[in-house]
């Protein structure tokens, strides 16, 4: 079973450019381009155990090579004041067009900068101003967009940017297995509890 997954999650951060992937697929990842290799230092471990859930329960998986990747944006003026407001809201308006034809059913966030962005393309207000985003705030946000998932409609998930660095602390290195294996169990549960409405199985 690990190698037909491992066939099939792995995406190469040398081979996504600005985009990558099918627009029609109904995940969509968004990605901060400061940092392209949240795909395979967050992405690709969540998917690995994902896959692994997913074919335990269903002896199926998800075809993940068709899962549409695309660099966001990495300044929003967030921290300081941007000098390319205008930039920044043609972004938006631009994705705001590609989610209303394409709808895609989750569009899966990596950090504050792409979790801000995405809330302005969706117009949803924070509870707090944007800087005040955290890993607190967004593990919060991660909580209840698992529990107000709606297949109808397309579902907005954010991740915290944390990664599996390479350590000599074997508490910090479990820490960061669980967490991935905690998302990944509440995404997979997800996907298994709609698996009848959702296009992504090979």
């Amino acid at each position: 079973m690990p190698s037909l997954v491992l066939d099939n999650y792995s995406i190469s951060v040398d081979s996504m450019m600005k985009e990558s992937g099918d627009r029609s697929f109904p995940i969509w990842l968004l990605v901060n381009p400061k940092y392209p290799t949240d795909v395979l230092n967050i992405w690709n471990p969540i998917m690995y155990e994902i896959q692994d859930k997913v074919y335990r329960k269903l002896h199926a998986r998800i075809n993940s090579r068709n899962i549409y990747i695309k660099n966001a944006i990495s300044n929003i003026g967030r921290v300081s004041h941007t000098s390319s407001e205008a930039e920044v809201n043609n972004n938006i308006t631009m994705l705001k067009k590609s989610v209303l034809e394409y709808q895609p059913k989750l569009i899966i966030t990596f950090g504050t900068i792409t979790t801000e962005f995405v809330r302005r393309v969706f117009d949803v207000r924070p509870e707090k101003e944007p800087n005040h985003w955290s890993t607190s705030n967004l593990g919060y946000e991660f909580e209840r967009s698992i529990a107000n998932f709606d297949i109808t409609q397309t579902n907005w998930i954010p991740l915290n940017r944390r990664t599996m660095r390479a350590t000599t602390n074997i508490k910090d290195w479990e820490e960061g297995k669980g967490h991935y294996q905690d998302v990944a169990t509440k995404m997979a549960d997800l996907f298994i509890e709609n698996k009848d409405s959702l296009e992504i199985w090979i």
